[in-house]
């Protein structure tokens, strides 16, 4: 079974969650305070983190800041309904995906299949599609999910090399934000749903600027994204 931990001070809904996850074939553990829930991220026993932001001992952004110092584990925030300032900055800090509470369980469920989807699409690569792709002074593994700058690995989170694979793949043709959300999440775009802004955001600061002092990544108003030839 697929091992997923959920960090959130609610224990009736850990309950919940551990039964309709375990109806999906996936095995829930639930902790209840924010260092508790730090550790056990890091233990590696687990594929994916849930993480709720207002947590005991460490917040849910405190949490995802130390936990990306060390880990690229997959983690979908979740957020207070109509905070879109805690969705921004949980994708500021590294987390994958954002689910607003109070949501659906199947809800939850399709966000969470997501992810495994885009997970194990990345693990099935055909040996022709893990060659190594290179732009300039960059450099990208799919076999090994390294990417690097002038020989400097880059430290990406999952989402964020799934963007950069996919515009180096494209390099010089404009890249739809739906095609990076498939890449980058498993999933479709929704409808106001900035994470692929936050992403390629994130990934711009990483990536820094060229030696001509322009971006690597082009933005195309409404349309999406473009890493433009050297």
């Amino acid at each position: 079974m697929k091992s997923v931990l959920l960090i959130d001070d609610d224990v009736e809904l850990g309950e919940l969650l551990k039964e309709y996850l375990s109806m999906e074939g996936y095995e829930l553990t639930a902790v209840h305070d924010g260092e508790t829930g730090l550790q056990q991220a890091l233990s590696g026993n687990y594929s994916l983190v849930l993480l709720d932001v207002m947590l005991p001992k460490k917040n849910g952004f405190e949490v995802l800041r130390e936990l990306r110092q060390k880990s690229s584990i997959p983690v979908i925030m979740l957020t207070a309904r109509g905070e879109s300032v805690d969705r921004v900055l949980g994708l500021e800090h590294g987390a994958d995906d954002y689910i607003p509470k109070p949501y659906h369980h199947h809800e939850l469920m399709a966000r969470i299949k997501a992810l495994f989807r885009r997970i194990e699409l990345s693990a099935e690569e055909p040996e022709s599609a893990s060659t190594e792709l290179k732009v300039g002074e960059l450099e990208l593994n799919p076999a090994t999910r390294t990417a690097t700058r002038a020989g400097e690995e880059l430290p990406l989170t999952g989402a964020e090399f799934g963007v950069l694979q996919c515009l180096m793949e494209n390099v010089g043709d404009l890249v739809d934000k739906d095609s990076l959300s498939m890449a980058a999440l498993g999933r479709q775009l929704m409808a106001y749903d900035r994470s692929i802004d936050m992403h390629v955001s994130n990934l711009r600061k990483k990536l820094g600027k060229r030696d001509d002092d322009s971006d690597w990544i082009k933005t195309v108003r409404s349309r999406g994204y473009m890493l433009v030839r050297v």
